[in-house]
């Protein structure tokens, strides 16, 4: 074996700390504001920090409220690989204890039928029109939720808006409490600290930036018709922070995440923030 340089492990060392020191730094920094979000346990549920949760939108003891699980796609290999994993491990814990996971769609935004029709329940829409993307492929998502909730047949209350490389690796309740969706808080999603620019997008009569909430679209357990009535909007206000060069530039590849929240905020619309909602990979090294 040829002799490796000493200058190149240390850079390597280097890498390696750097990137674990900012690993740890993120971790840190999403204790800190562990205020914001709550816990459930034993289906009972505490207050939310940021709205006080009435008596009346809590679930009867013992009630089932199924949710569909819609979870938005490209035909690209690795995408369809990600999706037949999700829906192996759907399948795995749809009927366990405790779940109450209803329906499954994958929406193929590729505008054309692929292999993986007749394995995954898979319901085709149009993709955004050539070049209005400008190469993020995620803005397709909002625009295939608004079709697909005008044209499908959905037969549950609630919906999850999931994504293929999520993996159940336990039954999921219902986490939503009637108009008040359940969503996981993400740690990089700092409305309150990019408030010149969230403000483009929600003016300030329609309230305090903190009416924002640290979330993506994905995980979020909906009511149906709240999600109509959002969707819509989440749609035109992605394409107009793409089309801002210092929002584009400032939230990158989470601008469309951003874009849900403010989306949620311009309707009156606030989530119980579940920090147990999912797992990621931090969670397992800290």
């Amino acid at each position: 074996m040829a002799r490796i340089s000493p200058l190149f492990l240390v850079l390597l060392s280097l890498g390696f700390f750097f990137a674990t020191y900012n690993l740890l730094t993120m971790t840190i920094q999403n204790r800190a504001t562990g205020t914001l979000v709550v816990d459930e346990s034993d289906r009972r549920l505490l207050s939310d920090p940021i709205i006080e949760m009435p008596e009346n939108v809590r679930k009867p003891k013992n009630a089932k409220l199924p949710f569909h699980i819609a979870l938005t796609a490209t035909d690209a290999p690795y995408s369809k690989w990600q999706c037949r994993i999700m829906y192996y491990w759907y399948k795995k814990k749809k009927d366990l204890p405790g779940s109450e996971m209803g329906g499954f769609t994958r929406i193929l935004h590729s505008g054309s039928p692929d292999n993986l029709m007749e394995e995954i329940p898979t319901f085709v829409v149009d993709p955004l029109p050539a070049g209005l993307d400008r190469g993020y492929i995620v803005l397709n998502r909002p625009w295939a939720f608004v079709q697909w909730l005008e044209k499908a047949t959905i037969e549950e209350e609630y919906i999850l808006m999931a994504e293929p490389d999520h993996i159940f690796i336990k039954p999921l309740p219902n986490l939503a409490h009637g108009d008040y969706p359940a969503a996981y808080p993400f740690f990089y999603i700092k409305p309150v600290q990019n408030e010149k620019i969230i403000r483009k997008f929600y003016p300030e009569e329609y309230g305090p930036v903190t009416n924002v909430d640290p979330i993506g679209n994905s995980p979020v357990i909906i009511k149906r018709e709240l999600l109509e009535k959002i969707a819509p909007t989440w749609m035109n206000v992605s394409l107009r922070m793409k089309d801002d060069p210092e929002t584009d530039k400032v939230f990158g590849w989470v601008l469309e995440m951003y874009a849900y929240a403010v989306a949620s905020a311009l309707h009156g619309v606030q989530h119980i923030l579940q920090k147990d909602f999912m797992l990621q990979v931090w969670h397992l090294i800290f």
